[in-house]
């Protein structure tokens, strides 16, 4: 089936200031896999502020609503946010308030239904702005829209979104709603298709461009130099198994599940030679993204004041030139990859 392409004659918007090179990804104050008061929340979200973060990145879908709600709460006016479209979220009074739904626990009483219409898109960001209790957004982003997502499914919802969903986000950008547009999303393949169809000004792009995956080199990353796109990177740390690295009795987690038999034996590699350096894993881990020409910013998730210390820190951590070249000649790191020279200042 044939995906329609979008006209667009007009010449993209400016392109936004550019964003902190490290933001506050906040789907754990949306009770990611377990739940945080609200007291924790308010605290983290403080302590974040504290340090001097000033970009929150969130999304109806963490905690179908609570993520949003604690920014909104906690967030002055001059701190920029960027928020998601794609799915509404419908009442569910009946739904379990204990219950993990979704992977959030003990979220709100909702249920999010995937929706990449116009109307669709437009009812979501009224909602995300009453909730973070602003009158416009400085990034909004298309969530979730790919095969690795919706199957077979895929182009049936594309192209709801590009006959549909992108004119209302390029509509927000130019009435100034929204600041800029862009993707949301956990694969390269769909930001290549989206970039052949339609203008944006960012990507949001999880777990694809770490120590572990490199593959984003390849074609997307350098496209999005080709095309001026800025790059956030999301999951920085691969669902946490480049922080708590490989232990025996425990079971580390990558892309949201039980990390097969190769992703530990990597990591056991790369801690290796992290730890003959005197260098924590997750400071290279944090660091190594943002060398890259396309890259403004990296969120890792936070879900408290002590996360928050330790991204700094690791942000901060000198890492010798000699790292990044044992990695090289290991095979753990591409030939083409640019690697940090300095300590990254946020």
């Amino acid at each position: 089936m044939a995906t329609s392409v979008v006209s667009d004659p007009r010449p993209p918007a400016v392109r936004p200031d550019p964003l902190p090179t490290l933001g506050f990804g906040a789907a754990a104050i949306g009770n990611l896999y377990a739940a945080v008061s609200d007291a924790e929340a308010e605290a983290t979200v403080q302590a974040a502020l504290d340090a001097g973060l000033s970009y929150f990145d969130t999304a109806p879908h963490y905690g179908f609503g609570l993520s949003e709600t604690r920014l909104g709460r906690a967030l002055p006016a001059e701190v920029r946010i960027s928020t998601k479209v794609g799915r509404v979220l419908k009442p569910a009074p009946d739904a379990d308030p204990a219950a993990e739904r979704h992977g959030f626990v003990g979220a709100a009483p909702f249920e999010p239904v995937f929706d990449y219409s116009h109307d669709g898109v437009m009812r979501s960001f009224e909602a995300s702005l009453k909730r973070l209790g602003r009158d416009r957004v400085d990034v909004l982003l298309a969530h979730d829209l790919g095969r690795l997502t919706h199957g077979d499914d895929h182009p049936r919802l594309f192209r709801q979104f590009l006959d549909g969903g992108y004119r209302a986000m390029r509509d927000l950008r130019d009435s100034g709603a929204a600041g800029a547009i862009g993707l949301g999303v956990n694969e390269t393949a769909i930001c290549e298709e989206a970039l052949g169809h339609a203008d944006f000004d960012v990507i949001l792009l999880a777990g694809r461009y770490t120590l572990l995956e490199q593959d984003a080199l390849d074609r997307f990353l350098p496209l999005c130099v080709a095309r001026a796109v800025s790059v956030i990177i999301g999951g920085p740390f691969n669902s946490g198994i480049l922080v708590e690295g490989v232990r025996p009795g425990r079971t580390a987690h990558y892309d949201y599940a039980p990390a097969p038999p190769e992703i530990l034996d990597r990591v056991g590699r790369l801690a290796a030679v992290c730890a003959a350096h005197a260098v924590p894993l997750p400071a290279a881990a944090l660091q190594f993204p943002l060398a890259h020409p396309a890259v403004a910013s990296v969120i890792p998730g936070m879900a408290s004041p002590a996360q928050v210390a330790q991204a700094q820190a690791w942000l901060a951590t000198p890492v010798p030139d000699a790292l990044w070249d044992d990695l090289r000649t290991q095979g753990l790191l591409r030939t083409d990859a640019p690697a940090p020279s300095a300590p990254v200042t946020a």
